[in-house]
């Protein structure tokens, strides 16, 4: 009954904003304008939107456009028209003068990531450091999952669990100190897992924003060292239908995929729908095969056995757009099943009855099956003095893994295949308002509180089921000393708690006197505080532009780092965690220098980073049932390093970029004194040669790239990890558009690893047991869309 109560709660407080209107009141203005060409010429169908896409509208014929009702106050209006830069004005209504807004020709990218008026306009404002790419940027970087696709940006990495999972890695640093949000509401699943990849659709991504160095000022707990944040919610014009569909390949591991989505929309309100789905078989790799604690598993076809998955995702967005209301809800899900390699989840295969090599697409044990469902609410309210922002969210992950019953140590054969199964619901709620008609101060002010319960099952136990609690306040002020200076600072208050059930065994473990079910893990119940600041200043000049921001993060600790108390046969060791763990803390010194002219650019972002009190999992000498003992522990750490990156534009078409990143860490308390960090990644740097033009013949947007990745060797480790050699890889990707019957079409392809080389990602789940990255991978998909 309690769970339908709490059903019915989330419903009312999601259906609520889209029954709510906007109420008539003074002040309320309007605004007209044109846009055209360098020459002057009027624009047709250009598409004029009022902050981030709150309010849109199309040029007509003669490239006017106007707005009706818009309360006072500032505004950030932007221009676009494909095949031009975009344009972007801010002013203050009432404005009574005609905008004129002239698009110039579109130009060049650095590295790839698309630097556009709206992404210089994000970092002008933001004093850390900030990266932005658009549909674009992930179209032609597409991998096996986003997080692969967006470890082509400088300072963002993946730890790769096999050809279409993987985490978030920012500046070495993942799992639960990396926030990935969605529409401003953090994603909820099984992130603290080694072996746990993330449930989200990226095919349904828009444009992502990215913030790397502290950011719990504005997302609370995790966000220790950046945000990942995807944006879904752009509104489409008045009057306006459109669609796709693309149909994706790729040749390593036999890819075959289809996406579409349709939009409509009428005078306010609008639809819009997404489909997608994939089926791979096991991927490659350059190896015959593969050699772990003196024994050598051959593969088959250089394939890595088991790794086959499928994938199928939907959403719907219904949206409201009003001239001071706006309204978004919308709905996801997320299923996927796949194979774990299965010498990489013991070494039961050397006795396992099951055929592995007999098909490359099926799925045997040991294996995964994930549902991610999701219900969002993002609602704006523009008032004459103020904004308004409520996001509201409901998050179900549902996750099982299966492997093949065996005995270990004292446990019997176990009844079924199911080891581990979670299943986590969440819940959030965040409140923002912000002053939009103050002529120096941006103020914004913000309340948060999130809710998780996560259950456990299956007869293999790593941590107990949870519950835990967070809630938020903040202020935070943007202060314009000039049209070159900025400042801006902000402070945070959190509470949380975490209370964690007790376990025992499902089979008895002979003691003195005896057997019994041994008590895994105890009844617990924490409570962490903290508060959060940073401060900062951006100081622009023409093409220079420097930043400096120092800030303070937290991360209360997992279920996992203090009652974890079992063994973990994906890891090969036992993991026990520690009730005392204090909250993580974090101290982060950014700086920026960015240098834009004509014809180069480029890009410093450095840091340094202290923690006190920094949580990691500790290998010590103790052996339980064959396996190491691990603990969670807590020491002192300091980390530098940064991101550069340099553009030089040889001809009109044609550029060279390069992409420098490296990472030092070094522990300073405990007992690892004077090692590293597990996973910390090598020195790596992208060169690329980039050709591009708009109009070729029959063709539009023709690009093509080559690309030579060089990789640093890493021989600084913490044990039980292996040093890795370095590397280089080459790759090349092409893409154009054209028409059919009228129908715009757009191809690209990639190729990666062009020599199949072999080697070895020292951040990759499988780094520890000798498996080489993925061989040679031809990707291509088609594209058409109509409107």
């Amino acid at each position: 009954m309690q769970g339908k109560t709490r059903i019915l709660f989330v419903l009312q407080m999601l259906i609520l904003p889209l029954s709510l209107t906007a109420q008539s009141g003074l002040g309320l203005s309007e605004l007209s304008g044109k846009v055209a060409d360098e020459a002057g010429r009027p624009l047709q169908g250009a598409t004029v939107t009022l902050n981030d896409n709150r309010y849109g509208t199309v040029t007509d014929r003669d490239g006017n456009f106007r707005f009706t009702q818009l309360p006072q106050g500032w505004y950030v209006v932007e221009a676009s028209y494909l095949g031009c830069e975009k344009n972007t004005r801010t002013i203050h209504l009432p404005f009574n003068e005609q905008l004129t807004l002239q698009l110039k020709q579109a130009v060049h990218q650095l590295g790839e990531v698309y630097i556009n008026d709206y992404a210089h306009r994000r970092s002008q404002q933001s004093a850390t450091a900030f990266q932005f790419a658009d549909r674009e940027f992930l179209e032609q970087n597409e991998s096996g999952s986003l997080m692969q696709t967006l470890s082509r940006l400088p300072g963002i990495g993946s730890m790769d669990i096999g050809s279409g999972h993987s985490k978030p890695v920012i500046r070495g640093l993942g799992f639960n100190r990396v926030v990935v949000a969605e529409n401003g509401l953090r994603h909820e699943g099984q992130e603290w897992g080694h072996d746990h990849g993330l449930e989200i659709d990226q095919e349904s991504v828009e444009r992502i924003e990215i913030i790397k160095g502290p950011a719990s000022l504005m997302y609370g707990s995790n966000a220790i060292v950046g945000v990942i944040d995807l944006k879904q919610l752009s509104t489409p014009a008045r009057q306006s239908t459109a669609g796709s569909v693309e149909l994706k390949g790729a040749t390593n591991n036999k890819l075959a995929g289809i996406a579409a989505h349709y939009l409509q929309r009428g005078n306010r309100w609008y639809w819009k729908t997404r489909l997608s789905g994939a089926g791979y078989a096991d991927y490659r790799v350059p190896a015959d095969s593969i050699e772990y604690m003196s024994y050598y598993f051959k593969l088959k076809n250089q394939q890595l056995r088991n790794t086959a998955g499928y994938e199928y995702n939907g959403g719907i967005t219904v949206g409201y757009v009003g001239d001071r209301f706006t309204s978004h809800v919308s709905l996801s899900n997320v299923f996927t099943k796949s194979g774990f390699f299965a010498n990489a989840h013991g070494l039961e295969i050397r006795n396992s009855s099951i055929a592995y090599d007999r098909s490359d697409r099926d799925i045997d044990l040991p294996s995964q099956q994930v549902n991610h469902t999701k219900i969002m609410s993002n609602s704006f309210l523009q008032t004459e003095k103020l904004n308004y922002q409520l996001d509201i969210g409901y998050q179900h992950n549902l996750r099982k893994e299966f492997s093949e019953p065996v005995p270990h140590g004292y446990m019997p054969l176990p009844p079924d295949s199911l080891e581990r199964l979670f299943s986590k619901s969440s819940a959030s709620v965040h409140l923002s308002a912000s002053a939009n008609a103050l002529e120096r101060h941006a103020l914004k002010a913000g309340i948060s509180a999130d809710y998780q319960h996560n259950r456990r099952g299956g007869w293999g136990f790593i941590l107990p089921g949870f519950t835990s609690m967070t809630s938020g306040v903040y202020g935070i002020d943007t202060y314009t000393l000039s049209e070159k200076w900025m400042l801006t600072g902000g402070v945070r208050y959190d509470l949380g708690s975490i209370v964690t059930g007790s376990y025992r065994d499902w089979y008895p473990t002979p003691v003195e006197g005896g057997a019994q079910q041994l008590e895994r893990a105890w009844e617990l119940s924490r409570i962490y505080h903290s508060v959060s600041w940073a401060a900062g200043t951006v100081y622009t000049r023409n093409e220079l532009q420097l930043k400096l921001n120092i800030g303070k993060s937290f991360r209360m600790p997992h279920a996992k780092e203090l009652a974890s108390n079992g063994l973990n046969y994906h890891m090969y060791r036992y993991e026990k965690g520690d009730s005392t763990l204090k909250a993580e803390e974090s101290y982060q010194l950014d700086l920026g220098l960015s240098i834009s002219r004509k014809r180069w650019e480029i890009h410093l972002s450095p840091f340094a980073n202290y923690f006190p009190n920094y949580i990691y999992l500790n290998p010590t000498a103790l052996y339980y049932e064959a396996q190491q003992v691990f603990y969670h522990r807590q020491s002192e750490v300091f980390r530098a390093g940064g991101e550069l990156s340099a553009l030089y534009r040889l001809t009109a078409t044609l550029s060279a970029s390069v992409d420098f990143e490296y990472i030092y860490s070094v522990q300073l308390s405990g007992e690892k004194k004077g090692y590293t960090l597990p996973f910390s990644p090598p020195a790596n740097a992208v060169t690329a040669l980039r050709y591009e033009q708009k109009r070729m013949g029959r063709l539009s947007n023709v690009y093509a790239a080559a690309e030579v990745q060089l990789t640093a060797a890493q021989n600084k480790i913490v044990p039980p990890e292996k040093k890795t050699p370095g590397y280089s890889l080459a790759h090349v990707r092409a893409g154009a558009s054209f028409t059919i019957a009228g129908l715009p079409v757009h191809w690209q392809m990639q190729l990666r690893n062009i020599f199949n080389t072999s080697y070895y990602d020292h951040t990759s789940f499988y780094r520890l047991i000798e498996v080489p990255g993925a061989g040679r991978n031809l990707t291509t998909s088609i594209k058409i869309s109509f409107h």
